[in-house]
């Protein structure tokens, strides 16, 4: 396959556009693909915050307004206008649902558009449909492409979306390391700014506020450890529809005073700045770019050994890894970084070197171009 044509014209087609994993990687695909109108943007299910600073970007945005139900077919039947009017070439579908519907839209038809499903993680607990996997088979052509970015995220695509393993390849998800040196940030600079002590030891972690991610296991464990290092502080980035539980967590466990919410940001890498160790303590994850950015800011990591989170993560090279739902094994591993800041500096530069080599996006970019056929713009 030759690689001197153009990126195809292409609609990313998610959900919604919200500071998630899957969101901002489409944004980064819609930008970095998107010049001279070619890409658009369609959000199943209503626009999100990320709509407007892709507007700004110079791109198309659309809202289809799925409905509630099993399928909602005046969708897929906007959908399939939209394809048509924007003369879309590729439709990039990132998760399941987007996906499914992508296929519904092209219906029998299976050569054109080409689609490139991408799957970035999986609910918890995970299942499969049937009647879904057959319809998927059915209607998936022989040039559509199947992402999965990670390998434990395609062992479930395989299992459960009826898709043939050699059908699936793995792409790992990508940020900009490579210019992280750019984003040199005033550590207490930071610090001020956010009304935390110089000396405190800074917990943080980024993820959207969602059962999915558990931060009640976060909240308990930094209980624990707070017993033993009352300067310890807790940030939470990110916001979702457990914010209200967790606010009320916080007070519960007495760490209202000790742990600070600061919302959705779009300045994470100084944030990251003002912390000494990032957490992720998800119930199920994909590639979780969270990580992949606190440790490109080097820092160190402790996250639960869910999904490709031991992809990511290195347990005592670049990061420690904890079961899920223990809160007494997380406490004890950010016991152990904050009673070592020498085991803090070997993770973090280690864990920095590894999101370089390992996880740059001009690595990913350059992998889904090769996989079109197509030349990077």
């Amino acid at each position: 396959m030759t690689a001197n044509r153009p990126f195809p014209k292409t609609l990313q087609l998610v959900h919604r556009l919200e500071f998630g994993g899957a969101e901002l990687l489409a944004e980064r695909f819609a930008k970095r693909f998107g010049g001279g109108g070619r890409v658009v943007v369609a959000c199943l299910d209503g626009e999100g915050p990320l709509a407007e600073r892709l507007r700004t970007s110079g791109m198309a945005v659309a809202d289809l307004s799925r409905q509630p139900g099993a399928v909602d077919f005046a969708c897929v039947r906007r959908l399939r206008n939209l394809i048509a009017a924007e003369k879309i070439e590729l439709v990039h579908a990132h998760q399941t649902t987007p996906f499914f519907c992508a296929l519904l839209a092209r219906g029998l038809f299976r050569s054109r558009p080409r689609i490139l499903f991408t799957e970035h993680g999986r609910f918890f607990p995970d299942r499969g449909s049937r009647k879904r996997a057959l319809l998927q088979r059915l209607l998936l052509g022989r040039d559509d492409l199947v992402v999965a970015v990670g390998e434990s995220v395609k062992q479930a695509v395989v299992k459960y979306e009826g898709i043939p393993a050699n059908r699936v390849q793995v792409v790992y998800n990508g940020i900009p390391v490579a210019a992280s040196d750019a984003f040199d940030f005033d550590r207490a600079a930071a610090r001020r700014e956010l009304g935390v002590p110089e000396r405190a030891f800074v917990v943080i972690q980024v993820a959207r506020l969602d059962a999915t991610k558990n931060h009640r296991l976060a909240l308990e464990a930094f209980r624990q450890l707070a017993a033993d290092f009352p300067s310890a502080l807790l940030l939470l980035v990110g916001d979702g529809p457990e914010r209200a539980r967790l606010e009320s967590a916080a007070v519960e466990l007495q760490l209202s005073a000790k742990m600070k919410f600061l919302g959705s940001r779009s300045d994470v890498r100084r944030l990251l700045s003002a912390a000494d160790v990032a957490i992720l303590t998800s119930l199920s994850e994909g590639i979780p770019l969270s990580l992949i950015e606190a440790m490109a800011a080097g820092l160190p990591v402790v996250a639960t050994s869910v999904g490709g989170v031991p992809e990511v993560v290195e347990h005592g090279v670049t990061g420690l890894l904890v079961p899920s739902e223990n809160p007494s094994a997380l406490s004890d591993a950010l016991r152990s970084l904050a009673n070592d800041s020498e085991l803090r500096t070997r993770l973090g530069n280690s864990g920095r070197k590894r999101a370089i080599e390992e996880f740059d996006e001009e690595r990913m970019f350059a992998e889904y171009a090769e996989m079109l056929g197509a030349r990077l713009p």
